[in-house]
C-alpha cells in the first residue's frame, strides 16, 4: 500500500466564541498575531480527535450537517487555519476552493484576481499568460473579466475560481460545496474535468451535501458529528450515518 498523501492524527482546532476571531496562518505569518491567541472561557472545538489517512489517487466524500466542521477541516488540510491539537500534513500542493469568495480580493479586477491566485499557487506568469484564455472561458465570464470581483455573483466567483483549480498540477484537491451555485452547463464541465483529473490520478476531498455529486466521484466517506470523525469507510457507510443522524434532529 502507498504512503498517505493527507495523514490526520487527533487533530483538532478550538475557537473562541467571543469577538477575537480563530487567527489564520496569514495572520501568523505576517505578524499581526501571536503563536499562542489568548482565549477567554467561552472556547469551543468544531474538530477534535480527528484521526485519518487518504491515499494518493482517493475521492473522499466529507459529510455531515451545517456545523459539524467540514469546511474547517478542508482549511486545516489547506493549511488556512493551524491545529490547537494534534497534526495534518498533506505530501503535495493543493488546490483548494473553499468558499464562495473562491479567495478573491472584490476590490481586484477578475484578471488581477487570476494573476494573483495563480501565482501564490505557483503558477509562473508565462504559465499564466499561456493559462488564461482557458480559465476565462470555462468560467464564461469574458464580458466581466475587466470589472471589479466584489460586483460578481456567488456563481461568478465559485465559476472563475475553479477555472483557476482546473489549471493547477497539484496533487491533491479540495472543493467546498463549489458545485452547488452552478448552473447546470457549468456542472457538467465541473463533472468532467473532476473525473478527468482522478483519471490523472489526483486526489480529491470533496464537502457537498449533495449525495448525487458524492456518490459520482467517491467511493470513501468521512461522517463528522459534533467536530467528531464518527464513520471513516465506504461512502455508502457514511451516508447510511448521516441519514440516521438527521432522522434523530
Amino acid at each position: 500500500m502507498p504512503d498517505p498523501i493527507i495523514s490526520a492524527r487527533g487533530l483538532g482546532i478550538r475557537f473562541s466564541k467571543s469577538r477575537r476571531k480563530k487567527s489564520k496562518l496569514r495572520e501568523y505569518a505576517t505578524g499581526r498575531n501571536k503563536l499562542s491567541p489568548a482565549y477567554h472561557g467561552n472556547d469551543f472545538w468544531p474538530l477534535r480527535d480527528v484521526t485519518f489517512d487518504i491515499f494518493p489517487g482517493e475521492a473522499v466524500g466529507v459529510i455531515g450537517r451545517n456545523g459539524t466542521g467540514k469546511s474547517t477541516l478542508l482549511k486545516l488540510i489547506a493549511g488556512v487555519l493551524i491545529p490547537d491539537e494534534g497534526t495534518v500534513v498533506c505530501h503535495g500542493r493543493v488546490a483548494p476552493l473553499l468558499e464562495l469568495s473562491a479567495g478573491f480580493s472584490g476590490d481586484l479586477t477578475g484578471r488581477d484576481n487570476v494573476h494573483l491566485v495563480g501565482a501564490m499557487h505557483g503558477l509562473s506568469r508565462a504559465e499564466l499568460r499561456r493559462k488564461f484564455d482557458a480559465i476565462v472561458e470555462f468560467a464564461g465570464v469574458e464580458e466581466f473579466i475587466d470589472m471589479p470581483v466584489r460586483h460578481y455573483s456567488s456563481g461568478m466567483k465559485v465559476r472563475l475560481g475553479f477555472a483557476v483549480l482546473t489549471q493547477l498540477p497539484h496533487p491533491v484537491m479540495l472543493v467546498d460545496e463549489a458545485l452547488a451555485v452552478g448552473d447546470k452547463d457549468f456542472r457538467k464541465k465541473c463533472y468532467e474535468t473532476i473525473t478527468r483529473m482522478l483519471d490523472e490520478g489526483r486526489t480529491l476531498v470533496f464537502v457537498s451535501h449533495s449525495e448525487a455529486d458524492l456518490t459520482r466521484f467517491c467511493k470513501r466517506g468521512l461522517f463528522l458529528d459534533g467536530g467528531r470523525l464518527v464513520v471513516d469507510g465506504t461512502l455508502d457507510e457514511a451516508l447510511v450515518a448521516y441519514r440516521g443522524e438527521e432522522v434523530e434532529v
